[in-house]
């Protein structure tokens, strides 16, 4: 968040609220989130085939761990991605600025 710290500085000074600054930056952090799901996702229902010999007990097409593993990386890339918000949103432009 450092590295755009001056952005959000010039952000800040041109009138942008806390909450836009924190939409902005989850915003941003969930949509590399979802396209590392999409990704992941797309990869693992190719490599099925492959992988089946690898299992016990499960299919190599459980839908369990198709639902269950996105919603549980989502949650942790939020939970990361928000305390870098907050601060993010606490940025004084008078300080990023000089």
């Amino acid at each position: 968040m450092m590295q755009r710290s001056r952005e959000i500085g010039v952000r800040t000074a041109l009138g942008a609220t806390p909450r836009v600054i924190v939409r902005l930056v989850l915003r941003q952090a969930l949509t590399v989130t979802l396209c590392g799901l999409a990704l992941g996702l797309a990869a693992s229902a190719a490599l099925a085939k492959y992988r089946s010999k690898l299992l016990y007990g499960v299919t190599a097409y459980d839908a369990a761990s198709y639902v269950v593993v996105p919603v549980v990386l989502t949650v942790v890339a939020v939970v990361a991605c928000v305390i870098p918000a907050r601060r993010a949103a606490r940025v004084d432009p008078v300080q990023v600025l000089r």
